[in-house]
């Protein structure tokens, strides 16, 4: 399926999801409950993080602009920890994903997900005002305040978040959507009743510059970035920014924020190399090959140091990669290797180094570089994947088991790592244990029907002994239960929503098996 029709069905699942529950967005958004009013008793930690496995179960199969790239992920999950581990009194788990969009926006979903588009990453003048933005997010999320946007309602507590956060994803940037909803009678004016309010932004602000000064990260930084978003939103009254749509950005809190940072002091923090290096991957895939590589030649011929000077040479090689100049390709890479003013290291640049050996025909030269910069980065997702996809190219069946089996030690809820275990036992024709894998995988992703369909097929092979069959047995047992757990607790109270998440019908099994224990 093309791009423009999985974006159309992407939408149409938002919007069946706000229309099968019923949900009024009118109802939530008028007396919206004081700060502090509502409190965890009344929405549960479990359930804002069930409605949010719920919505990225929907962006990771449906999105075409979901960003399934290691490095970029595992960038924005560093920087984000980093913000964090500063929250106070908080056991909250998140999540950062981005999305390929060119606008600039980010977003807090139930339960500690965060998604960034490219634009605003690329937008962010600093790591500081990525940062910035970051701890907006975060707060948002440890305030709970899409929890807080609801009021009791007969419908239950994760069907409505689900329909609320929805709703708001859906409007993050495609009027139409939100058009939609309007059309279908939801909500007259939905875009007034899903932004946040004046008081929650407010507090976001706050918490945010708080996460912001112990994260040792620049705070006049969150400042600048949200003046240059009013400034653009004022130059450009039609296309603001989506944030601001999301966002309300007031003079007033432009202010706020200002006097808070005066007040406190200021210190100037040097930016990361990953920094540099991600916007540079994210840049060198604009536009064609071509226009990707005259951008980076403009930008050389600026004054850059360090990092930046570091970024732009990777930027020009990742473009030269994508147009096949791979002499070229290689000559940026031994300036990066090379280059006296290099003093730092990245699992980033040792990727690019074995992407283009591959592509050259030199899996071995990749391997090697891989399998050295795994000793040096274990933690390193993107050097794993890698590692064990290079392996795979070469039929190094058993190494690259190997590698899995010691990441799983550490990662064991990494589903990349399960599907390219499946992938690995599937080339060795090992079905079973494919479908095992692959089962878990899908277990990680919370797509629990699909990891029963590959169980129910694994039952059906005949290369695996009696203890390997038995497992199966006992795992599908064990995910159809869960199943059914979630299925009803999705569907409490809301009749309407079960016409699209139907309870399974191996549930009226367990639950007959419930009715006669003692």
């Amino acid at each position: 399926m093309d791009a423009p029709r999985l974006r159309k069905k992407f939408r149409t699942t938002l919007l069946s999801i706000v229309v099968a529950t019923g949900f009024s967005l009118n109802t939530y958004a008028d007396g919206l409950p004081d700060l502090g009013e509502i409190s965890q008793a009344e929405v549960s930690p479990h359930a804002e993080r069930k409605a949010g496995e719920a919505i990225m179960q929907e962006i990771r199969a449906l999105e075409p602009n979901y960003l399934d790239d290691p490095e970029v992920a595992s960038y924005l999950n560093r920087l984000g920890g980093r913000l964090g581990a500063n929250v106070e009194n908080s056991r909250q788990a998140f999540e950062f994903f981005a999305l390929r969009e060119t606008n600039l926006n980010a977003f807090a979903l139930p339960g500690g997900y965060i998604g960034v588009h490219t634009g605003l990453i690329l937008a962010a003048q600093s790591e500081s005002e990525l940062a910035g933005v970051l701890s907006h997010e975060i707060s948002h999320v440890t305030q709970h305040h899409i929890a807080r946007m609801m009021v009791s309602s007969s419908q239950g507590q994760i069907v409505s978040m689900i329909a609320m956060a929805l709703a708001i994803l859906a409007a993050r940037g495609n009027s139409d959507a939100t058009m939609g909803a309007i059309v279908a009678g939801q909500a007259a004016g939905i875009q007034n009743q899903l932004n946040f309010s004046r008081d929650f932004e407010r507090e976001a602000d706050r918490i945010g510059l708080d996460l912001l000064e112990k994260s040792g990260m620049d705070i006049r930084a969150m400042g600048t970035f949200f003046e240059r978003l009013q400034k653009f939103g004022r130059v450009y009254d039609n296309n603001a920014p989506s944030y601001l749509r999301t966002h309300p950005l007031t003079t007033e809190r432009i202010a706020d924020m200002a006097n808070r940072i005066e007040v406190r002091p200021h210190k100037t923090v040097e930016d990361s190399l990953d920094f540099s290096l991600v916007r540079a991957k994210l840049r060198a895939e604009l536009g064609t090959p071509v226009e990707a590589i005259s951008d980076f030649k403009q930008l050389l011929t600026t004054e850059l140091k360090g990092g930046a000077l570091v970024g732009a040479h990777y930027g020009m090689a990742r473009a030269q990669l994508r147009a096949r100049a791979y002499a070229d390709a290689k000559r940026e890479l031994s300036w990066l290797r090379q280059a006296p003013q290099n003093q730092f290291t990245s699992p980033m640049l040792d990727t690019l180094v074995a992407e283009v050996m591959t592509a050259t025909g030199d899996a071995a030269g990749a391997i090697k570089v891989l399998t050295d910069a795994h000793g040096r980065f274990p933690q390193e997702t993107a050097i794993t994947y890698a590692l064990i996809d290079a392996l795979l190219v070469t039929k190094n069946h058993d190494k690259a088991l190997s590698v899995i089996a010691e990441a799983l030690l550490s990662f064991p809820n990494d589903a990349g790592l399960h599907e390219r275990q499946a992938k690995t036992f599937a080339q060795m024709g090992r079905r079973v244990q494919q479908h095992r894998a692959q089962a878990e995988a899908y277990v990680l992703l919370h797509q629990l029907p699909l990891a029963i369909e590959q169980l129910t097929l694994a039952q059906k092979e005949g290369d695996g002994d009696y203890y390997e069959n038995s497992r199966v047995d006992a795992r599908i047992r064990q995910l159809k239960i869960q199943s059914c757990e979630e299925a009803k607790l999705l569907n409490s109270g809301s009749s309407s929503f079960r016409q699209r998440r139907p309870v399974p019908a191996f549930c009226r099994f367990f639950d007959r098996e419930n009715d006669t224990k003692p």
